[in-house]
């Protein structure tokens, strides 16, 4: 059992994206029953601000990450300048994951400005996909976000974005400039 969870470590920390549970079942020839308990326990030894790194589930599988009070002194190990997002990035970042599949012209629409080489950048970095066409005439293409946005953000899945609702109780200007519908769903 000990052997097992040394494995489990092993190949999580080697991994350079995410592994699934179904992926390390496959990797160790284990069920997922025999595997999931192991992965809980890995999950509460390795929690987040006791060390310089901890177990996080994110983008359906299971990674090591560094504290993120850590950052400012890991960036001395490594010069290359982080990503930053623009405004404009951020923005069309944020209507492509709430609002996919959705097309360019709709996200243009939206944004009221030209989101092409914006949107060309995200998928140079492997924030978005293409998901394929749009059966309407001249069948554009349509787009959704990554496994790679869900591990750059921290996010297990899309369901784990924030809602309007928690949005407005952070900012309350927020609220006014955009009102809630009665249900309180944005």
């Amino acid at each position: 059992m000990n052997e097992l969870r040394k494995l489990i470590e092993a190949f999580i920390f080697a991994a350079e994206s995410p592994l699934s549970l179904d992926r390390l079942c496959a990797l160790l020839e284990r069920s997922r029953a025999e595997l999931r308990p192991m992965i809980e326990q890995l999950l509460s030894d390795y929690p987040p601000s006791r060390r310089g790194f901890y177990l996080a589930e994110v983008a359906g599988g299971y990674q090591f990450r560094t504290d993120p009070e850590c950052a400012p002194w890991l960036r001395k190990l490594n010069r290359e300048r982080p990503f930053r997002f623009s405004q404009a990035a951020l923005e069309t970042l944020a209507i492509i994951a709430y609002r996919q599949p959705i097309t360019r012209a709709e996200v243009e629409y939206l944004r009221g400005v030209d989101s092409g080489g914006v949107m060309k950048t995200l998928l140079d970095k492997g924030l978005l996909r293409i998901l394929g066409k749009k059966d309407v005439p001249g069948r554009p293409l349509m787009y959704g976000t990554s496994r790679h946005f869900l591990e750059l953000f921290g996010l297990r899945s899309l369901e784990d974005l924030p809602t309007l609702k928690e949005f407005s109780a952070l900012d309350p200007e927020l609220a006014e400039a955009v009102p809630l519908d009665p249900q309180g769903e944005g």
